[in-house]
């Protein structure tokens, strides 16, 4: 019987995916584990390896086009099958480390008769509702419209086979879609949800705001929209406390010229090169991390039900990238060196402008770290990223006067602004961590022992 190729799920807050490049034709014969395709998710790109020997048939996904997770786009039959003959779906396709959500028609099963409109039945085994009255839809779909009062069979499906998707309903409570009218008159009235005490524009309102044509319409990208999600929740649900104060930093960068100096050389491909070097970023993660150890109740994470306190500082790094961000964790850099925290972020950085990290590398972490002293900002203030409860704001290193025993002196100092969450970082502790961020950078030899 063939075997389903879906779009797996590799990212914990994947919801949609696009596959940038197949690496096998319609019809081309393929063996399990070979590379099949390569999905482009909101973070990194990865390939996927054939769940199956055999002869690819149905190539449905198309490249460049959001899919929803778990939807099929291929089949594989085995030699000798016969092509069309679909039975239930096969076990490998578990094998994709994928669970089925939204989207995507399903093949019949043995025992299943073709719908009257020519469309694939639907397996029971899937969980999919086909052609009802309410109108082909997920049940992710059917559940949010029935939570929001729509009608399913007033929406244009955008999925598979006209199905309607989350995307849709999303599209539709934004536009103020038609309300659900009661089928029986005798039911009891639902309370209506509280409405939100502000209700952002929608898009006709923002775009009324603007002549017409002094303006391009750019979709948003996969990335783009979870950027904005996750901006959202971390501003809505976790309550933000500031702290900032100034770091002197001629002691960590005479330091810094000294190890780079003594950086042993080595033979590359483009000829000999140091072994390592440090930028002002890499002590900054390093103080950090050894920062979360001096102060181990501030190296936590809040939960509904339990405070986590973490055993390894983990320091994720904030990394810009064509579209959006990225935060690559350096794991356990409280017990690193300097010189491999620096190789090691050089690599992360390298890989995540190519998007070619792994889930792993950027999922997690206990705090983050991000850096606009490059671009000459003074001070900021930066946004959690759950589950974190602490990211650190790097400002520009700048010469400033300081006064020193009633005196002015040139210093070089850099403004930093710890932002934590109030729920699992209180203001004293929070100023406590920072403190010991602020030793370390300003006595630096203390990162070497």
């Amino acid at each position: 019987m063939p075997t389903e190729v879906i779009l797996p799920k590799v990212d914990m807050d994947m919801a949609t995916g696009q596959i940038s490049r197949w690496f096998a034709e319609e019809g081309a014969h393929v063996k399990k584990g070979d590379v099949l395709f390569e999905i482009e998710t909101d973070k990194a790109a990865m390939e996927i390896d054939a769940p199956a020997s055999g002869v690819l048939r149905e190539v449905t996904g198309k490249e460049g086009v959001d899919i929803p997770v778990g939807a099929p786009v291929a089949w594989i039959y085995a030699d000798g099958e016969v092509y069309g003959n679909k039975a239930p779906i096969s076990p490998l396709v578990g094998e994709m480390s994928a669970k089925p959500t939204e989207g995507g028609a399903v093949p019949p099963t043995a025992g299943s008769e073709a719908p009257p409109s020519g469309l694939p039945a639907i397996s029971p085994t899937r969980g999919e509702i086909g052609q009802s009255p309410g109108g082909r839809a997920t049940p992710l779909a059917r559940r949010l419209a029935r939570e929001a009062g729509l009608t399913l069979s007033a929406i244009s499906g955008t999925g598979p086979h006209g199905r309607v998707v989350k995307a849709d309903i999303d599209a539709a409570i934004a536009k103020g879609g038609a309300k659900e009218v009661p089928a029986v008159a005798s039911e009891a009235p639902v309370p209506a949800a509280s409405e939100p005490a502000v209700k952002p524009m929608s898009d006709d309102q923002v775009l009324k705001l603007f002549e017409q044509g002094s303006y391009d319409l750019v979709p948003h990208d996969a990335m783009r929209k979870t950027i904005a999600r996750r901006l959202v929740e971390a501003k809505t649900t976790i309550p933000h406390f500031y702290l900032t104060l100034d770091c002197e930093l001629d002691a960590l960068l005479s330091l810094r010229t000294q190890l780079n100096a003594a950086a042993p050389v080595k033979k590359t491909d483009k000829g000999e090169a140091p072994a390592y070097k440090l930028s002002v970023n890499d002590m900054v993660i390093k103080a950090m991390a050894m920062a979360l150890k001096a102060v181990p109740d501030a190296n936590a994470s809040w939960t509904e039900s339990a405070m986590v306190k973490h055993k390894h500082a983990d320091v994720g790094v904030a990394v810009s990238i064509p579209g959006g961000l990225i935060t690559p964790i350096i794991r356990h850099a409280d017990e690193k060196t300097l010189s491999v925290i620096s190789n090691e972020m050089k690599d992360l950085a390298s890989r995540a402008r190519s998007r070619k990290l792994k889930p792993e590398e950027y999922q997690g972490g206990t705090t983050a770290v991000s850096n606009l002293g490059m671009f000459g900002i003074k001070d900021f203030a930066a946004v959690i990223n759950p589950p974190h409860a602490t990211i650190l704001a790097v400002g520009a290193g700048e010469q400033r006067a300081v006064v020193r025993n009633g005196e002015i002196k040139i210093a070089t100092v850099m403004s930093v602004t710890l932002s934590t969450d109030h729920r699992a970082v209180d203001g004293a502790l929070g100023a406590e961590l920072l403190v010991a961020f602020k030793k370390l950078i300003e006595n630096p030899m203390g990162m070497l022992v």
